[in-house]
């Protein structure tokens, strides 16, 4: 199996290809003009040392050399061999805010999608780690168990939305609970010990009205696991989209007396989750320099070892194609466009 570590860089044969054409097509109009000025017998009298297909060979080795050198650059490897890896990580529960609130667009597109970017850039910050993801709103279960697989996570990642869930609510401490079960919390198959490597992130805006979620991130810290929360809108608020299937119209959520309901980033309750599981807040229309913070927290967890896995090893296969390159430009250079005269002494008749 063949893969390129920079492929992206495979792109540059394609204006490499366009100026080869580029190159044929001038030179059949420049052979056409001159078929329109003079007699095609006349060329050998008048250019004798003029070659027809030195200088298209000179082009063709010129341009093969530097789509090699492209090739070089974007380093071809292939896979030849397994090797086996421990390992090692922190457990990292991941718990996302599935409320209607989360529609609101104060962030763009809206809280819950800049909420899947979050999670999408934090996976792409870890290392080795494993993640869970929770669902939650008036009530919370386990989207995806503690895997080590970024690539499943995203997959469950995608599919979360606001209809999943029909309680609506925003139960903080009931999803912070799931996350702790995730992390082997409870589970009579595991052995649970304090302090280790664990850690919980909470997404969401922060308007809980269901649960006392300080006191489960105050048990959590009491058990080793980190809580942090990252803060999703912001605090002028904004209305809730709502979208009518009856009548397919959209429009914002209305009180009984027909005002508009806000939604407004409530930092202080998801500060006071953050001071209780010993963890940081992060708002998340800050600057990126927020989730490095949790990064940053992750990466000074405690590691373990938790299995062995198969890994291919890919070998860089660059010398092949920068080998070809060099012949193909050096071949370029020693092949003069004009014919030898001389050399067409001995080779060709002398005509009477």
């Amino acid at each position: 199996m063949i893969r390129f570590e920079h492929i992206e860089y495979l792109w540059l044969l394609v204006p490499l290809a366009l100026l080869g054409l580029a190159w044929g097509y001038m030179t059949w109009r420049q052979n056409r003009r001159l078929g329109n000025w003079a007699d095609r017998q006349m060329f050998s009298r008048l250019i004798p040392d003029r070659s027809t297909w030195r200088p298209a060979v000179k082009t063709g080795l010129a341009l093969l050399g530097i789509a090699m050198l492209i090739v070089t650059v974007a380093n071809p490897q292939s896979g030849t061999r397994l090797e086996k890896t421990k390992q090692s990580g922190s457990d990292i529960a991941i718990c996302l805010d599935l409320s209607n609130s989360m529609m609101a667009e104060d962030l763009q597109p809206n809280r819950l999608e800049r909420g899947k970017r979050v999670v999408s850039n934090l996976l792409g910050a870890l290392g080795g780690d494993r993640v869970s993801l929770v669902a939650f709103a008036g009530e919370s279960f386990i989207q995806m168990p503690l895997t080590g697989d970024y690539g499943a996570t995203k997959m469950f990642l995608d599919d979360m939305s606001c209809d999943m869930i029909s309680s609506q609510g925003t139960a903080i401490g009931d999803a912070i609970g799931k996350a702790m079960e995730t992390l082997g919390y409870g589970d009579p198959d595991r052995t649970w010990e304090k302090n280790k490597g664990r850690a919980i992130i909470v997404i969401s805006d922060g308007e809980n009205h269901e649960d006392d979620a300080v006191g489960a991130a105050r048990n959590a810290a009491h058990e080793g696991v980190r809580v942090c929360t990252i803060g999703m809108g912001l605090p002028d608020g904004a209305p809730i989209p709502e979208y009518d299937h009856r009548t397919r119209k959209s429009s914002y959520k209305r009180e009984k007396g027909g005002s508009i309901v806000m939604t407004h980033l409530n930092e202080n309750m998801l500060r006071q989750i953050a001071d209780a599981g010993n963890g940081v807040y992060v708002r998340a229309s800050s600057a990126s320099g927020g989730l490095g913070d949790i990064v940053n927290l992750i990466n000074n967890l405690e590691k373990e070892e938790y299995g062995e896995a198969e890994l291919s090893a890919f070998e860089s296969r660059y010398q092949y194609p920068l080998v070809a390159a060099l012949i193909c430009l050096l071949a370029e250079l020693m092949l003069f466009e004009r014919s030898n005269r001389k050399w067409n002494l001995f080779v060709e008749p002398k005509g009477e």
